[in-house]
């Protein structure tokens, strides 16, 4: 159970290593207070599972900053006009056909810091099933701060609720 908890696992190794200390402190002397060999290390494993920590919660805090669209959120959207529709999929699959109205932008090539927001429509990420359309959304809301939108499960969600795909542009 401890191995699952990096505090835990140092705060037991600093008492294990405290215990196979000697009395000797600084200088040589019985009775000045020490720090146990080892004692370094166990400090920098703590560092570095608080380190894990943070970076899951910067994770965490992202992925809460991404809206999953359902198919039927984004028809909505795209029938009222004021959506621009990103598909990060590669030439291959675009090829196959593409939500209509979508703007292709292969994830390779995705640089949110080269996208003219300034029109003021909602992007709208989309890529075969969501994985590489929430990439995409990590490095949009990085780049902006503020949440970005993905189709839910892609354009496989997409086909799965009877909503229309076109050939490409």
């Amino acid at each position: 159970m401890i191995g699952n908890h990096p505090a835990l696992l140092a705060v037991s190794t600093l008492l294990a290593l405290a215990a196979c200390g000697d009395e000797r402190g600084v200088g040589g002397e019985r009775g000045s207070p020490s720090a146990p060999v080892g004692f370094e290390l166990a400090l920098a494993g703590t560092a570095t599972g608080a380190a894990a920590d943070t970076d899951a919660a910067d994770a965490a805090a992202a992925a809460a900053t991404i809206i999953d669209l359902s198919p039927e959120e984004l028809a909505a959207r795209i029938k009222a006009g004021n959506v621009r529709l990103i598909d990060v999929r590669t030439d291959a699959e675009v090829a196959e056909g593409m939500i209509p109205g979508a703007e292709h932008i292969p994830l390779d090539q995705f640089d949110p810091a080269n996208l003219d927001l300034s029109d003021g429509r909602e992007v709208v990420l989309y890529c075969r099933s969501g994985r590489r359309s929430a990439i995409a959304s990590e490095k949009l809301v990085a780049a902006t701060g503020q949440p970005a939108e993905q189709l839910a499960g892609g354009i496989l969600a997409w086909e799965a609720a009877g909503q229309a795909v076109e050939p490409p542009r």
